[in-house]
């Protein structure tokens, strides 16, 4: 007996009807359910360790910061305590200043590496002699760890023996006697440059491969109505190019908001609070204090502050983006 009808591959349901197959109503409702709901069934597997991930330590986090907890005085929570946990967050803790330090390095870091990074990817698009050697050196500061860069730049920045003290000592410029990293004034600053060495060449290649995709025929067509470079820039290029740039400062800001590493290995958040980040905030209270229930509490501040600035970020984004 030869195959049953049917379009090629789908599998079917079917009876021997008068020495003839045919499909059951039962096989229709199979099939369409089937494709329906199949693409979602191959997806509830990691949707569920997604939502494991993130869900459960939040709620953890969440019903923790009602409860006084510290590890030094008892392996469980002691009591209930309602508001407390985040009242003391405002009133312990140098919340305040973290919260504008975190701020600081995240807008200002992120706007600086994104124009730097534009300026290197326009660089890199004229063509000039030992541009693929320069693409290639670029990407070295990005591959390496934060700690490892943190370490690097703590040593050339060092106010007794470190290069760069001694090169702008060298050209007239004013260096603290602490060091730019022992002065309140300059600890924060040079985090940031830190940070801005190691991944303006993140925004440089990304933002360079988004050139390489504009079309030719738009900028000629530009050329030929008499638009200048600068022009060309802010009306062709730059739009074009929004999309890019949108995803990568909103992914380099939450970096920037989470940065830990290099105030941890540069500063420790000093000198007093001079750089002290809301990250290391949660480790000086989670991890050096033991306090649960503060650390719980001032986690969930964290994570509304975030979710508050990232959405206005994608709210006037993509306002009058059509969809």
């Amino acid at each position: 007996m030869g195959d049953p009808p049917g379009r090629p591959y789908e599998f079917h349901v079917a009876i021997v009807l008068h020495g003839r197959f045919a499909e059951t109503p039962l096989h229709r409702v199979w099939q369409n359910c089937m494709r329906l709901r199949l693409p979602y069934l191959l997806l509830a597997p990691s949707v569920i360790v997604l939502l494991a991930l993130i869900l459960y330590p939040l709620a953890f986090a969440l019903r923790n910061s009602f409860w006084f907890w510290n590890l030094q005085m008892g392996a469980a929570p002691l009591y209930y305590s309602g508001l407390d946990n985040y009242r003391m967050v405002f009133q312990v803790t140098p919340f305040a200043v973290a919260l504008k330090n975190t701020l600081l390095l995240g807008f200002l870091g992120t706007f600086a590496q994104f124009w730097f990074g534009m300026g290197i990817a326009l660089l890199l698009h004229t063509h000039l002699r030992g541009m693929g050697l320069m693409r290639a050196a670029l990407i070295m500061p990005t591959t390496l760890a934060p700690v490892v860069a943190g370490f690097l730049f703590r040593y050339l920045l060092e106010p007794k023996g470190g290069i760069l003290p001694w090169l702008l000592e060298g050209i007239g410029f004013p260096v603290p006697p602490q060091g730019f990293l022992g002065n309140a004034n300059t600890a924060l600053f040079s985090i940031g440059l830190v940070d801005t060495w190691q991944w303006t060449p993140f925004f440089a290649i990304v933002l360079y491969a988004g050139l390489l995709s504009i079309n030719e025929e738009v900028k000629e067509a530009a050329q030929v109505d008499g638009a200048s470079g600068w022009r060309m820039f802010w009306s062709i290029t730059l739009p074009l190019l929004r999309p890019i740039a949108a995803f990568l400062v909103m992914i380099r800001f939450m970096q920037l908001f989470n940065s830990f590493d290099l105030v941890f290995v540069l500063t420790s958040g000093g000198p007093g609070t001079a750089s002290r980040t809301l990250s290391f905030n949660l480790y000086r209270e989670g991890l050096v204090n033991y306090n649960i229930g503060l650390t719980a509490a001032m986690t969930w501040l964290v994570v509304i502050i975030v979710s508050v600035i990232i959405n206005l970020y994608l709210f006037f984004i993509y306002r009058k983006r059509e969809w």
